[in-house]
């Protein structure tokens, strides 16, 4: 919508509604100055859609149809914007204590998983509907405030590719992955998921879907580590210039300095 559109909009329906002597009784009701409200008069009558009547501000015709018209618009857009807002009056939560029905609870993100706690400390909360035992699924009504949420870090520990066959790299790895064991485990390639399975044998990693699974983690406050070959962190890189505002770095597997051999 053009600017000022808003605001002759309004002045046609005061002027449909209301008998309007004055200016001043438009402005008063607009939260316009006199001035703004009759460059707005001025504007409506040279497109023909406001006239002065016997001392009253009226629309015309083509202002009735203007007004009508562009409302009807406005109720059609309202509602389409309203179907896809979705207001929550109840959730779902990880009980993360034993909790009784009409309990008061406290909400946060750990570990991308909605949670409640006892208490209404927090900055969101909510009164538990059921009762729940610690662990168990609970429900959670007559919400309040916003869940905080600090998007996860999306890290990509890059690998040389002449290290590959080096125990050391191996060695390096698993104390870099056990450093990262809170984040989200990916592989990008087959040698980095060979080494990783390597490093790390019981730690689930993803292959399938990287860009897509740590920017959805990052995204409710969980961290995650790809790893990759160097050639191939500017290729996945580039994927996630378009995220927007997810915290992203690039680091380099820091290994041990190899001993020259004395002969």
């Amino acid at each position: 919508m053009r600017g000022g559109a808003v605001s002759d909009l309004l002045f046609l329906h005061e002027c449909t509604t209301r008998e309007v002597a004055q200016l001043r009784d438009v402005a008063e009701a607009l939260g316009l100055s006199v001035q703004a409200a009759s460059h707005t008069y001025r504007g409506l009558a040279r497109r023909g859609l406001v006239q002065v009547i016997a001392g009253r501000y009226r629309p015309t015709v083509a202002g009735v149809d203007f007004l009508h018209g562009r409302l009807r618009g406005l109720e059609a857009d309202l509602a389409q914007r309203l179907d896809r807002l979705h207001i929550v009056a109840t959730t779902r939560a990880l009980a993360r204590s034993a909790l009784l029905p009409g309990e008061a609870v406290s909400l946060s993100l750990e570990d991308g998983l909605l949670t409640a706690r006892r208490g209404a400390q927090g900055p969101s909360r909510g009164i538990a509907r059921t009762a729940a035992r610690a662990g168990a699924l609970v429900d959670i009504e007559r919400l309040e405030g916003i869940v905080p949420l600090r998007p996860g870090t999306v890290e990509f520990l890059s690998v040389r590719e002449g290290d590959l066959t080096d125990r050391e790299t191996v060695r390096a790895l698993t104390v870099a992955l056990a450093r990262r064991a809170e984040t989200l485990l990916a592989a990008h390639g087959l040698e980095a998921f060979h080494l990783v399975r390597t490093a790390a044998p019981s730690r689930p990693v993803a292959r399938f879907g990287i860009a897509a699974a740590v920017e959805e983690a990052a995204r409710v406050g969980v961290g995650s580590t790809v790893v990759l070959l160097d050639r191939d962190a500017p290729h996945l890189l580039a994927q996630f210039e378009p995220a927007g505002g997810l915290p992203v770095k690039l680091t380099t597997l820091s290994r041990r300095p190899r001993r020259s051999r004395v002969p």
